[in-house]
Order: C-alpha cells, then structure tokens, then sequence
C-alpha cells in the first residue's frame, strides 16, 4: 500500500472513530446518572455526576455545588429578592426562617407595607379555620392539618397544645403596626424620663411612620436603650417590626405550652420549630423532619435550654 493509500485510510478510521465517539457521549449525556439523595434533593438539579463515578476534583465540585444548592438562598422562594440594607439582612437572620417552609405558601418578600398587600397575599394562601382551645386559629390549612396532628398526638401523651391568646395566629398588618407602638411609645417615654434621651429625638420618633420607625429605634438599641416590652432586651424579640411578622404569613402560632418541653417535642415531630430566639411562645410551620432543616439553610442554636433553628446565614 503506497503512502497516498494508506493517510486516506487512516483517515476515513480517525473520521469514524470521532464519530462514534460523538454519538456515545451525547447519548450518556442524556441519561440521568444516580445521586445519593440529600434532605432538599427535590431542589437539587437532576442529571448530576455522582461523587463514586467521578474524580477526586469532579467529586469536589460536586460537592461544593450541593452546598450550594441546598443553602438558604437556594430554597428561598422563586422570584425572593433578599434585601440589601442592614436593617433587611438583619430581619433575615431573626425571621427569615419562615422563607424556606416546604408545602405551603411562604411570603414573597421581606416586607409588607400596608394592608391591602398583606390581604392579597393573604387571600392567595390556602388556609383554614379551626377553633382550638375556645380560641378561633386560622393558618394556612397544611400548617393548620399538621398542628391538628400534633394536638391529637400531645392528647395520646397525656400533654395538651392550646393557643395562648385570641391574635396567637393570623395577624394583619394593622395589628403588626399596633403591637409595634405598644412597645416604641412606651420605650420612648421610659428613655426620656431616665435621661438618656432626648424630648425632642422622641417626638421626632413618634412622629414617623411605624415603618420608618424601625431603623430609629435600632440605632437606640445599639446605645442600650432597649424598647422590648421589659426594656431589657431588643424589641424584635416582643414584637416584629411592621409588615414582616411571621403571623401573616400564617405560619405561625404562639402556644401556650411553650415552656414544657415535651411539648415542643411533638410539636417539632409535626413540623413545627421555634425559629425567633427570646420570642418563647413563638412556633413556626416548617413542613419538614428537623434532620431536613440544614438541608435547607437553617442552622440549630440553643438557648436556655430551647433549640431554636435560624438561617445560616
């Protein structure tokens, strides 16, 4: 075979070999390929490389990249715009928690700014009335079937689950703005009576929106003049700020059985956590097992004997 002969035919072997190769691997792309499933694997991205299949850098990517999909801001919900201001990113890391519950319908931002908004969204949730205790509860009705479960479950253990008073669950966005006054006004007379503010400062308080409010009475706390209901601790540990509650998301209930702790036990078994460290009644509808809540960017921290679950961020 002379050499013209023989490039052409080594030629004509490259060309089919690339070809063949070409086919294989769009044909192993399209096949799904096995992961070991992870406590928000419903989020994850379908067709990953499993870390037994792949080198030791693809298996660190692999791994960094389910880090990522499984963090807090990945499980926010579609569309969530994290707030950028301090005031935001710090409402985020108290209350944020209520943003990644599975199985229902978490707000879509951060803050509510009156009450035809939080009606609207209010009236897009699917929720339900049951009453409990002689008091009516109304939360989204998952959260409210998986409470129902709970209380029947408590009764089996000879416990007993009861909200603790007639706004323990759904709340507008005027009562968010009336139980902020309830503490800023006192705490402002309280500050100036003792000197460490001035008449004027507090009036100039008063005067604002409750809205506007928030970041003023922020900068008092940072000089230790504290405005929660015993002056003795941050406000946002009494009540939340305007529009951001958790009780309109109608996640949310305070029990009156908050301090036995076996009763915050089986509440967790059906979902429910405490996610606001110091606001003790406070329980928060999750919608998932508590080996699942890291999975969704939330992180344990204990307190006084109470384990309350929080953004990792």
């Amino acid at each position: 075979m002379n050499n013209n002969k023989i490039g052409k035919y080594f030629g004509v072997v490259l060309l089919v070999t690339v070809g063949l190769s070409g086919c294989f691997s769009v044909e192993e792309a399209s096949k799904p390929k096995k992961t070991t499933p992870s406590p928000s694997s419903t989020r994850s991205e379908s067709g990953s490389p499993s870390p037994t299949s792949t080198g030791s850098n693809q298996m660190t990517d692999n791994t960094n990249k389910q880090k990522k999909e499984t963090g807090f801001a990945a499980n926010l919900p579609s569309g969530f715009v994290q707030p950028q201001d301090e005031v935001g990113r710090r409402m985020m890391r108290e209350y944020g928690a209520m943003f990644v519950a599975q199985g229902v319908t978490p707000p879509p931002k951060l803050v509510f700014a009156s009450d035809s908004e939080v009606s609207a969204f209010q009236s897009s949730a699917n929720s339900s009335t049951e009453s409990i205790g002689g008091i009516s509860v109304q939360l989204q009705t998952a959260a409210l079937n998986a409470l129902k479960e709970a209380i029947a479950d408590a009764r089996s253990k000879g416990l007993d689950i009861k909200p603790r008073n007639a706004d323990s669950s759904k709340r507008s966005f005027t009562q968010t703005v009336d139980n902020w006054k309830s503490r800023v006004d006192p705490g402002l007379k309280h500050w100036v009576s003792k000197g460490r503010l001035s008449q004027a400062d507090a009036s100039r308080i008063a005067a604002l929106s409750a809205v506007d409010q928030v970041p003023e009475i922020f900068k008092l706390e940072a000089q230790g003049m504290y405005f929660a209901k015993d002056l003795s601790k941050t406000i946002i540990y009494s009540v939340a700020p305007p529009g951001m509650s958790q009780h309109i998301s109608m996640l949310a209930l305070d029990v009156e059985q908050n301090a036995d702790s076996k009763v915050r036990a089986v509440l967790a078994q059906h979902g429910w956590f405490q996610t606001v460290q110091s606001d003790l009644p406070h329980f928060t509808y999750l919608g998932a097992k508590e080996s699942e809540l890291p999975g969704l960017g939330l992180k344990k921290v204990s307190s006084d004997g109470r384990e309350f679950w929080i953004p990792d961020i």
